[in-house]
């Protein structure tokens, strides 16, 4: 066991080292037994559950996410307009130059067969024929008369004849396809071109969300800006917590996101983003950290998704943009560095301090344990009738034991005045005792 022990953490120390915790393919590692496992030393699984943390979505936006044993492909080709449009810039520019190429020489081929069958290449010298295509003699010469006829250029020297009824039926059919190629392949050019991902890079996120109390309650925030003048119309934010978790019932759900209020109810998430806001969420008892203190946040493994999604000004289309943040990314106790003076006549925005944080005074202790000291603060005021009923109680001692007293006095007084009796009337010798004792009582 002690050698397997040591090869297993040679494995796995080997593993980390070439593990990047940004890679988007992920290593896996060989499954080992449960005892096995067990023996691991701590330290070890330590680094191991640090390092093996993954973004699911990156700084930049982009979704962590591949998509693998897809079988049903056919999908992706009745979708055809937004398979091209997703591609890349280079595989979209090839695809482009090879429809208008393979266009042409399949209908230059077709002018070629045409006049091949007519007889037109044995006739090129004679003047009393008449060919389907003057000045059509050989493939290449067909293959610029396709390009030609389909881009409309018309130079005049090649030119269809009306004694070819096939070349004219040939003619109509390259013009209505060559006009579906170029409305398409325009089309996709044009959506690629004016795509508003590009207009999401000049939205930008600070590189830390910061918790710190803000109207004596603890609050998660971060901050987000436009860098163009035109602005982003209806733009809102919404907030995502990315987290495994595991139901009552044993079910695991890796990756389990759970909405993060940032002021839905109140209208808050609506952003008029002109300068830089800082997006505030409340740790209140819905709020997914309301348990989590300062100590406890670098343990968990957590991820939150910011999504910020509105109207290009200038084109209309809609436009997100996307951004995450890790526990290490969570500063506690700290707040943003204001960008916003006054000038004269203008606010002016300085970018250099966006991201830029300071220290602040807070609280350590988790939202949850702060409203329960705030709420040990107030007992006096919430526990006044108990308090009456216990100084009520008291009082019924202190008279119980004044009874007390007072009766022990009468006994002592009563024990004299017989005593005192005895003394005052002797008895003669032989004589009966026949007095009585008169105790007055007070």
């Amino acid at each position: 066991m002690a050698k397997l022990t040591e090869s297993m953490t040679n494995v796995l120390e080997g593993d980390s080292m070439d593990q990047d915790v940004e890679s988007p393919v992920a290593i896996h590692q060989p499954k080992l037994p449960k005892q096995a496992r067990d023996d691991l030393p701590r330290h070890i699984s330590r680094d191991r559950t640090k390092r093996k943390i993954q973004r699911y979505v990156r700084k930049d936006g982009k979704c962590n996410v591949h998509h693998g044993n897809v079988r049903e492909t056919y999908r992706y080709l009745t979708d055809i307009f937004t398979t091209l449009v997703d591609l890349k810039w280079r595989f979209n520019l090839l695809i482009f130059v090879m429809v208008y190429t393979v266009t042409w020489l399949f209908f230059g081929m077709i002018w070629w067969l045409i006049a091949y069958i007519r007889g037109d290449m044995d006739h090129i010298e004679d003047p009393s024929w008449t060919p389907c295509v003057t000045n059509l003699n050989g493939f290449v010469s067909a293959f610029l008369f396709s390009i030609e006829t389909e881009t409309t250029i018309g130079y005049g020297y090649r030119v269809i004849t009306d004694k070819c009824p096939e070349g004219i039926i040939l003619l109509l059919i390259q013009s209505v396809l060559g006009s579906i190629v170029n409305a398409f392949m325009v089309g996709c050019m044009f959506v690629k071109i004016s795509q508003p991902k590009k207009r999401a890079e000049t939205l930008v996120f600070s590189t830390h969300a910061v918790i710190s109390m803000r109207d004596g309650k603890l609050c998660l925030m971060f901050r987000v800006g436009d860098l163009r003048n035109s602005h982003i119309v209806e733009a809102s934010i919404r907030a995502k917590l990315i987290k495994s978790k595991q139901t009552s019932e044993g079910e695991f759900i890796p990756l389990n996101q759970t909405d993060i209020n940032v002021g839905y109810y109140t209208g808050d998430d609506r952003l008029f983003l002109v300068s830089p806001l800082i997006i505030s969420h409340e740790i209140n008892q819905q709020s997914p950290f309301w348990e989590i203190s300062k100590a406890q946040l670098p343990k968990e493994e957590l991820e939150i998704v910011v999504i910020l999604e509105g109207m290009v000004e200038a084109t209309g289309m809609t436009c997100q943009a996307r951004s995450s943040y890790i526990t290490s990314e969570i500063l506690w106790g700290y707040r943003f560095t204001p960008v916003l003076t006054l000038e004269d006549g203008f606010y002016e925005v300085d970018y250099n301090s966006f991201h830029e944080t300071y220290e602040t005074s807070t609280p350590s202790l988790s939202a949850k344990e702060l409203a329960e000291l705030a709420s040990r603060a107030e007992l006096p005021l919430s526990w006044s009738v108990s308090s009456k009923l216990n100084q009520h109680a008291e009082l019924e001692t202190e008279e119980e034991e004044k009874n007390l007293e007072e009766q022990t006095e009468r006994n002592e007084c009563e024990s004299r005045a017989i005593q005192e009796t005895q003394t005052s009337f002797p008895n003669s010798p032989g004589e009966p005792v026949g007095f009585q004792v008169w105790v007055f009582r007070a």
